[in-house]
């Protein structure tokens, strides 16, 4: 069997990301290989509390350094008791996002805090993915889907589609700075025809 791998996949809200995460879990074990779907924020019982602080109430509730703060801790808690784990194991842990969502949140769109979201990066989680998926697709599109899911966990759409915008460009900007790493999906297509592409490039 080949070696676990750490696959994450990013985008604006609403992407698809979700899905087709949870589509690239049923085809890996269909080819015998041990996987585990996490997500982020959350992930582990620590990291998940956090979830509730920085996705629910007011756009405004944190500042952009709180946020990052915060995003990091939940990020530590999820490596240390799920992630590094699970990789231990032999198993290939496919996440829902993990550290580029916080460089292109809160780095790109929040004030220029790219550096501070780096530093943090190295000095608390220290590891990359093998593999990142970035599904890119119409913010507009996006966000109104991501709205009518109604979870509860809105307050990054509530920022608006400029904010969509912004965070599509700085997902663009960095499929292009890591090519070894991150593959571009088009997302503008449907669930089948993206998760055939996935497949056939994990």
């Amino acid at each position: 069997m080949s070696k676990p791998r750490f696959i994450t996949f990013e985008g604006i809200d609403g992407s698809g990301k979700s899905t087709q995460a949870r589509r690239l879990r049923d085809h890996l074990e269909a080819l015998g290989h041990k996987v585990a779907l996490t997500r982020e924020p959350g992930g582990s019982p620590g990291a998940e509390e956090i979830r509730q602080l920085v996705l629910t109430g007011d756009p405004d509730r944190w500042s952009a350094e709180t946020e990052i703060l915060l995003f990091t801790a939940a990020r530590r808690d999820h490596l240390e008791k799920t992630i590094e784990p699970a990789l231990a194991a032999g198993t290939t842990i496919i996440s829902d996002r993990f550290a580029d969502s916080t460089r292109v949140y809160q780095g790109a769109t929040r004030g220029d805090l790219r550096a501070m979201v780096d530093q943090l990066h190295a000095l608390m989680i220290g590891r990359e993915p093998d593999l990142t998926f970035i599904i890119d697709m119409d913010p507009a599109t996006a966000l109104e889907r991501g709205l009518a899911r109604n979870s509860g966990e809105d307050r990054f759409e509530d920022f608006g589609l400029p904010f969509q915008e912004t965070l599509r460009h700085g997902f663009l900007a960095l499929a292009h700075a890591h090519p070894n790493r991150c593959v571009l999906i088009d997302g503008n297509r449907t669930a089948d025809q993206i998760a055939s592409e996935i497949a056939a490039r994990a």
